[in-house]
């Protein structure tokens, strides 16, 4: 059952406030350092998204816990978060903007947001689900699986995290994968989100991919369930847009026996 159950108005909402109330019902947590920052830090990502892009009216929130892991599911009544993205970056469809997330520094609201908020909150918490005009985005952090599928939420957004109480994890190791010098510096999207299906061989479904990577100095390209890669789209991306972006340094990581060899073959020879 929820600790914590309450429809908020979007108007006016402070993220941090509607934490603070919350948190005195989990008094597990002030003895779980580790597990109360992860949570005070999703939370207030999450819902900060809600307030600031949904274009709704009210949010739900719940939080409880459950057989030592602590829960919370936050669903607004917007727009919804794929929709938003796709027609704000004119993306082909909803699963582009699943891919999108992945990158991280991609926001509608540049001159107010990082666009780091989705993004470390998937890998901070031990699993997380986005669910948005009738798809859903699911990050496993304990076995290290992303999942895509259809689900019931078409109107608005629902976001729902589970952190286990005895979680190990650091929140601070969160950032410091993926930071320098506290700056958000290396993404690792994964490329098997940018089509429906596994294969990549066109430079267009390159292009795609690299929009918005050129914001940092590392890029870890994660090539898993991807089952063939095309020499247009190798080409493409590690010779002329890595010649564009030479501050961008480009890592193909998980990649088959076929995926590396094509891979290998289209890197420019030093």
């Amino acid at each position: 059952m929820p600790r914590s159950r309450q429809r908020l108005d979007l108007a006016d909402l402070a993220e941090d406030l509607v934490w603070r109330d919350v948190r005195l019902t989990l008094g597990e947590l002030e003895s779980l350092p580790r597990a109360r920052v992860i949570a005070g830090y999703a939370f207030t990502e999450i819902l900060n998204n809600a307030i600031d892009h949904s274009s709704g009216c009210h949010v739900d929130v719940q939080v409880g816990i459950d057989g030592g892991v602590l829960w919370i599911e936050i669903a607004d009544d917007g727009v919804g978060t794929l929709a938003h993205l796709r027609d704000s970056f004119e993306l082909p469809d909803l699963f582009a903007s699943i891919a999108e997330l992945t990158k991280g520094k991609r926001t509608t609201m540049s001159e107010a947001h990082t666009g780091e908020g989705i993004f470390f909150t998937s890998k901070a918490v031990d699993t997380f689900e986005l669910a948005s005009n009738g798809l859903r985005w699911f990050v496993d952090n304990l076995r290290d699986d992303i999942r895509v599928g259809i689900s019931e939420v078409v109107t608005g957004t629902t976001v729902r995290l589970a952190i286990a109480l005895a979680t190990e994890r650091h929140l601070a190791e969160v950032f410091a994968e993926f930071t320098t010098n506290h700056e958000f510096a290396r993404s690792r999207p994964v490329i098997e989100l940018f089509e429906i299906g596994s294969e990549f061989v066109s430079r267009s479904e390159a292009k795609r991919l690299a929009v918005g990577l050129e914001e940092f100095d590392q890029v870890e390209l994660d090539f898993d369930r991807v089952d063939m890669v095309g020499q247009g789209f190798v080409d493409e991306l590690f010779r002329v847009w890595a010649n564009e972006h030479p501050s961008t340094e480009l890592i193909p990581v998980r990649m088959n026996p076929a995926v590396a060899f094509m891979v290998e073959r289209g890197l420019p020879r030093r």
